[in-house]
């Protein structure tokens, strides 16, 4: 077994460690060495990067390490303000594309967008205002390297905004155009004397009525939420919440949509077959529910995750 007798040599070896473990997001290794060795926290490599464990965390997402900042009381602040040989401040850091192994934890371009941003936001509470604008030796400011690091990620986030607007915006044209034609062809007809639909005193018909007049409403909100996610700008700051936020209030509307015209064309069936073959009811009864637990299936994972991330914990602890 090999001992380590320099204490310079054993010093290396507990910054190596430390800063490993900082980048790979293992925040209580990074708490036990800094419990026994202190000093680490300040510590800074000896190459050109000058990094230490917190610009090592910031350059790797690592969000539990960083959150220990929160732990540092007023001397975070002085951690805060190193720079290294490229007069790089640790919003620079921040602005930097995240390794592939942390971006493809989310699922979806936009998503991804959405979590760079949030990380830039988060490191940016903490510098002090001036390094928001500070230049580094390239005269570019921290919000130009964030520009220039996620130039393809902004194009790619748009392709995909575009992509899942366009499929559920034809299902919410499909939608209307059903439930609009369901509602002025109303079912059994209407009556040649008074002109009320023959079935009007029946409950079924009014739950006809309602279900039917909800499920155009929403299809309609939903088809304008998806057509403002086609038409959107897609600068940088939408993906943070605009964006997701319409494609929530797209996805919410389209499965009440779909359930809501479900519901209709139930109470239609029983209207028309209920009392004389109860047998088409049962079946009916079966298949309803298929297109509602398929669209679950399909898009409720996607749903809770623009959900959690946008309106989520999001990157800090607090």
């Amino acid at each position: 077994m090999e001992f380590i007798s320099d204490h310079s040599e054993l010093m290396l070896h507990v910054y190596e460690a430390v800063t490993v473990a900082a980048g790979l997001n293992v925040h209580g290794v990074v708490e036990e060495i800094v419990d026994i060795f202190p000093h680490e926290i300040s510590e800074l490599s000896d190459d050109d990067t000058r990094y230490g464990i917190f610009q090592t965390a910031i350059l790797n997402h690592s969000e539990k390490v960083f959150n220990l900042m929160y732990q540092m009381g007023d001397y975070k602040k002085i951690v805060m303000m190193e720079t290294d040989n490229s007069e790089n401040n640790v919003l620079h850091l921040a602005g930097r594309l995240a390794p592939p192994h942390k971006l493809n934890l989310t699922a979806g371009a936009a998503l991804q967008m959405q979590r760079e941003l949030q990380w830039f936001k988060e490191v940016e509470k903490f510098v002090r205002p001036a390094f928001k604008d500070m230049h580094n030796s390239d005269k570019e400011t921290p919000a130009m390297v964030f520009t220039r690091e996620h130039m393809k990620l902004v194009i790619e986030g748009e392709k995909w905004m575009k992509e899942t607007a366009t499929s559920c915006s034809i299902a919410a044209a499909l939608i209307v155009t059903i439930v609009f034609a369901a509602a002025i062809t109303v079912p059994g007809g209407n009556n040649q004397d008074s002109g009320y639909p023959i079935f009007s005193r029946y409950q079924a018909f009014m739950i006809f009525a309602v279900s039917d007049t909800i499920s155009l409403f929403t299809s309609v909100t939903s088809l304008l939420m998806f057509l403002s996610i086609l038409t959107a700008r897609y600068a940088e700051e939408e993906f943070l919440y605009a964006l997701p936020k319409r494609l929530i209030m797209g996805l919410l509307t389209l499965f009440l949509a779909i359930t809501s015209m479900i519901i209709a064309f139930g109470a239609t069936v029983y209207l028309v077959f209920g009392e004389r073959e109860v047998w088409v009811l049962v079946l009916m009864a079966t298949l309803a529910g298929g297109p509602v637990i398929s669209f679950l299936f399909m898009l409720t994972p996607l749903l809770v995750q623009v959900i959690s991330s946008t309106f989520g914990r999001g990157i800090s602890a607090t």
